[in-house]
């Protein structure tokens, strides 16, 4: 897929900003819905600025969603097509996202303050291979039937589960999106999105792309508004059938809650995460293995569930590794997210930044060392920046070493040998993603299957593609994103026997 080229510089998109014009109500049931009136203002985090002001969805607005998405699964079109039909709007989404790709990444990077290039390049990317992905394998699935007694027939059958309410976060608003939305849909179910109240405005060109694309009306939804009102009422209403969320562990143990006190919806949770990322002296390339580290977690200003924000390195090495890292982070351009030369832009609110720098300032306080960074930086231009952070001397029991901080900021362990290192990276509630970096292979091995996490990188990290399933253990959630396995979520198995 393209990628920005140099004639697309930050005068053109300063300018296609100040043209943008993104939607400000619901979609529901196929048309624009103002709802009950109320509003809230969507601020950039890249200036303060106030974007625009969204409608702001309650019970009412989810109640009427939900009606939607009940009417198109129970007497509509969409879980009555074929799954190459399906197959076929689905593709079509993927090409209208690509040909609006310029639009929703800009929308992305105003919304979320991430820098241009990586809103176009990775973020659409994404979610337009997730939709041609998913488009593609609708029509390749099959059901079984195993080997009864020769009287009998057994047929084990995938069915669509019914209305999915899909929640989601503003760090990767859109592809976060596609890996709930596009399976489901492919499945034949129906959809009632609830995106982050940070970053509303591309979820809903989402869902109206969606319906250009051929999509039936009632088919996906998208109610703007907090999550304390609008997420709570969509985990409650009793004609939702499945919960996917992406978010917090606090919030996913309100889910659970939500569907314990209605309808015993299955809830689907993919949560926090405090990743470690295991350097061994005999790595293949040190350098590649530090250079890795730092772009990890400040990727994304650090807002990413599986951030390595837990740098392992055994003491043999730890300075050179740790000297590398902050030799990088220093040299990151903090900048204009609308700049495509900004390598880290803003965080995506006043008050994410506040409690980063909560964090940093404990961080300190239990005697970590701070090598370089912590510290707020171009408030000149009202937007909400922070300096890539890193600190060594950390202690396992501290803070920055068990606390999600979901910020540019690296917390550096060290240890002597192997059992200390799985212990070291086991230690902590969470259980999302791990990196190693060894030339022994039967370490790799050896340690991939001691790690506590459902993602395990080796000699890399962040790597992958849709073929592979992505999700956690322990606190990190349940259930799995990406790949077919992501279908297990929004199907029913049913089991039809027939005496022959």
């Amino acid at each position: 897929m393209p990628t920005l080229t140099p004639t697309v510089t930050h005068d053109t998109w300063l300018h296609r900003a100040e043209q943008l014009r993104p939607p400000r109500t619901h979609f529901i049931d196929g048309a624009d819905e103002a709802g009950g009136g109320a509003t809230f203002r969507v601020v950039s985090p890249r200036d303060g600025r106030v974007l625009t002001e969204v409608a702001d969805g309650g019970s009412a607005e989810v109640d009427a969603a939900v009606a939607a998405a009940r009417r198109a699964f129970d007497s509509g079109p969409w879980p009555r097509l074929s799954p190459a039909d399906r197959g076929r709007v689905l593709l079509r989404i993927a090409d209208l996202l690509q040909e609006r790709r310029a639009e929703l990444a800009l929308t992305v990077t105003l919304e979320t303050g991430k820098p241009i290039t990586d809103a176009h390049d990775i973020e659409l990317r994404a979610v337009i291979a997730t939709f041609r992905w998913y488009g593609q394998l609708a029509d390749k699935l099959t059901d079984t039937s195993p080997h009864t007694s020769p009287d009998a027939l057994a047929l084990v059958t995938r069915e669509p589960a019914g209305v999915v309410g899909a929640v989601v976060p503003w760090n990767f608003p859109l592809t976060l999106a596609g890996w709930k939305v596009a399976p489901a849909l492919a499945a034949g179910c129906t959809v009632v999105l609830k995106p982050s109240e940070n970053s509303p405005l591309s979820a809903l060109l989402l869902g109206r792309i969606a319906a250009e694309a051929g999509l039936p009306a009632g088919v996906l939804n998208v109610v703007s508004g907090n999550g304390p009102v609008a997420g709570r009422a969509l985990g409650l209403h009793p004609d939702v059938d499945v919960l996917a969320f992406t978010g917090s562990t606090a919030v996913g143990r309100h889910f659970l809650r939500y569907a314990a006190d209605s309808n015993l919806k299955r809830v689907w949770l993919e949560l926090g995460g405090k990743s470690p990322n295991i350097v061994l002296p005999d790595a293949p390339d040190l350098a590649t293995a530090a250079a890795t580290a730092a772009w990890g977690i400040f990727f994304n200003q650090g807002e990413m569930c599986t951030a390595p924000s837990r740098l392992l390195v055994h003491t043999s090495v730890a300075e050179q590794v740790t000297d590398a890292v902050v030799e990088r982070a220093r040299a990151l351009r903090v900048g204009d997210p609308l700049d495509p030369a900004t390598q880290m832009g803003a965080l995506v609110s006043e008050s994410h930044l506040g409690r980063v720098l909560e964090h940093i300032r404990g961080g300190t306080d239990d005697g970590a060392r701070l090598r370089t960074g912590g510290a707020r930086t171009l408030t000149e231009t009202g937007g909400v920046y922070l300096e890539p952070t890193v600190f060594d001397r950390v202690g396992p029991d501290s803070a920055l070493a068990r606390e999600e901080i979901f910020g540019p900021v690296l917390s550096v362990l060290t240890f002597d040998d192997l059992d200390q290192a799985v212990t070291l990276a086991n230690a902590t509630e969470y259980g999302l993603a791990a990196g190693l970096w060894t030339s022994d292979l039967s370490t790799a091995h050896k340690v991939s299957r001691a790690l506590r996490a459902g993602t395990v990188w080796v000699n890399c990290y962040e790597e992958g593609d849709l073929t592979v399933p992505f999700g956690g253990m322990k606190q990190s959630g349940n259930g799995r994103d990406k790949s077919v396995h992501a279908l297990e979520k929004y199907t029913e198995l049913k089991t039809t026997w027939i005496q022959l």
